[in-house]
This record gives C-alpha cells, structure tokens and sequence, in this order.
C-alpha cells in the first residue's frame, strides 16, 4: 500500500464529503474536513495537510479564493473537485496554484488515481547530480542576473538569499537558467520539470511556474517572462 495521507477535504455538501471520505479511506488516508471557505484555510494553516480535494462552489471564499490562499502558505498539492466542467474554470483554477482537475461525478478509481499522480509528481526525487564542489574552483554554479543555481549542491539562491524550491521547480529553474535569457518553450520546459513521466500533461506547467516566479521575483531575482502559447524565458 502507498503511504498513508492527510487529505484535506474542503465541500460544503456533507454528503460529497462523506463520499470522498469513505472511498480515501478504503486505501487508509485520514480526511480532514472544512465546509467553507474561511475554515479550509484555517485547517490547512493548522493541520499542514499532504493534499487538498477542494471544491470551487462553497461559503465566503469561492474555492478559486482559497486555493490562492492555501499556495501562498503551502505546497501541498490541490485537486479541485467540481462539478464545474467548463475550461475556463479549469485554466482559472489551474492558474491560481492548483495541480489538477476532477469533474464530478467521479469514480473510486479515478479519485484515487488523480491523487496519487499528483503526490508522485510532487514528491519524485531530482535525478542524481553532480558531486558537491568542493570549493570556488570546482563549482557547478550556473546564473542568469541574480538568480544562481548550484548544481553540484542542488541549491538555489538570488543573490546571498536561500530560495526553498521543490524537486519540480529547481528543474524548471535550472532549464530556464540555462537557456540564459532565451526562450524555452513550454514542451521543452514540462520535459524538464517532470524528466520521468513519458507524456508530461502542458496543464501542469502554469501552477509551477507561477510558484517559482513568485518564489525568485519576492527574493529580488530576475522575472520570468511569459510569451503567450510559446513559452518562458528569464529577463536577467
């Protein structure tokens, strides 16, 4: 059996919540529970779930509201549950921070099966790097303005300030670094940020980015920069 999680569960139907507790719990994960809005957020702040199911529709703040809320304190990964199929919605929630997107109705095994992809690209190791340099003369650093990347380290920093990025993002920070100011193309850059998966979905690319832009721009370090439908690129 797969590790056992904390889901945090956020829909203003008891009944919904019910449902998607019992089918989690068939595979032992523990759900916490949150009916609107303001209380998600709190659970999320006190509980540090592993994952969020969270619906779009629900008292005080709209489930677009929270899941913004929830990615500026957290990484956990979010999965947006909604009746709500439109693609608007889709790319909205997806734009905000969450990881992925579950219509209902839905089944056992595709609940199940969304919830461990998202956990498997989420918490996959980087590949083996480089030994640790041992000093100035053997560094691995690479830069593009501020924003430097040791390689040897797997470490990232603007400037002399630490930057705390995930597997997903020190990979796609590396592959717009080495790029050194070009452009990446989206294809280019969601092979980078998920090397393992053979048919890496372009969906996932807009959350992440967004995460490491805001990670490296509030340090101070270079923006990265958006063409429409093409791709990214850093503006040392």
């Amino acid at each position: 059996m797969a590790r056992q999680l904390r889901i945090l569960v956020v829909d203003d139907d008891p009944a919904m919540v019910g449902a998607i507790t019992a089918l989690v719990g068939t595979e032992g994960h523990q759900v916490i529970t949150a009916y609107d809005g303001l209380t998600a957020v709190r659970r999320y702040r006190e509980e540090r779930p592993d994952i969020v199911l969270l619906d779009l529709a629900m008292p005080g703040p709209d489930g677009f509201t929270v899941a913004g809320q929830i990615r500026a304190q957290g990484d956990a990964p979010i999965v947006v549950v909604s009746g709500e199929s439109s693609e608007a919605a889709k790319v909205r929630a997806l734009g905000i921070g969450a990881d992925d997107y579950l219509v209902k109705p839905f089944g056992r095994a595709e609940l199940l099966a969304r919830i461990a992809a998202v956990m498997r690209r989420a918490e996959r190791t980087s590949p083996p790097g480089a030994p640790a340099a041992a000093g100035p003369a053997g560094s691995t650093a690479v830069q593009v303005g501020s924003l430097v990347l040791d390689e040897g380290r797997h470490e990232a920093r603007v400037g002399d300030i630490p930057l705390d990025l995930t597997p997903i993002e020190y990979r796609l920070a590396e592959a717009l670094v080495r790029a050194n100011g070009d452009l990446v193309p989206h294809l280019r850059l969601v092979r980078a940020g998920w090397p393992a998966e053979a048919d890496p979905d372009l969906l996932w690319l807009k959350p992440h980015v967004a995460r490491l832009r805001r990670k490296i721009e509030s340090a101070g370090g270079p923006h990265i920069l958006a063409l429409r439908g093409v791709g990214y690129r850093l503006d040392g």
